[in-house]
């Protein structure tokens, strides 16, 4: 598919963002019989990429003991919490990315439905239940931009103690 664009979102207390770009613009040729001054443009317009503007970061939870919990963010920011999870910090922040490309274009923003957190005394626990506040049918506006929010559920099975990291590819297709 032509226009794809990919974010890897990783961890930095919990996701940190990540930037799809472009590739270079093609240099004017300057020996040429006769010279131009137009921009030279790619026969697709497809040109786009994501910016990762705030990452998803749980910061800090309070864990009551060693049986499981979890606790779900929204594209909103509001938090629930169940199970040993007590609760959660008031730092805890969703994540928002901005999209750039053609102006009106719809798009398709896929994201993962779980992954895998590690930790780096070699635990790991659960994220899943990705979640955007995107419409049905995205569409960028008349400047070319789509700016959305995330969340999801973040489980914890057992004595999970620590900093937690992780990837989430985030895609993005013209339709």
């Amino acid at each position: 598919m032509t226009g794809r664009r990919i974010a890897l979102l990783s961890f930095g207390a919990l996701l940190a963002g990540a930037l799809g770009m472009s590739g270079p613009a093609p240099a004017q040729c300057r020996l040429c019989a006769t010279p131009s001054t137009q921009t030279i443009t790619s026969a697709d317009s497809d040109n786009m990429r994501i910016e990762i503007e705030a990452r998803l970061d749980f910061d800090q939870l309070v864990v009551r003991d060693n049986s499981p919990g979890s606790v779900q963010l929204q594209p909103d920011g509001s938090s629930t919490i169940s199970g040993s999870v007590g609760a959660i910090s008031g730092r805890a922040m969703v994540g928002t990315a901005m999209v750039h490309g053609e102006p009106g274009r719809f798009v398709r923003v896929d994201m993962p439905t779980a992954i895998t957190l590690h930790g780096i005394r070699g635990g790991t626990i659960r994220l899943d239940s990705l979640v955007t506040d995107l419409q049905s049918a995205p569409r960028l506006d008349s400047e070319g931009m789509l700016q959305f929010r995330f969340g999801g559920a973040l489980h914890i099975e057992s004595n999970a103690d620590g900093d937690f990291r992780g990837d989430i590819p985030i895609t993005v297709d013209y339709l």
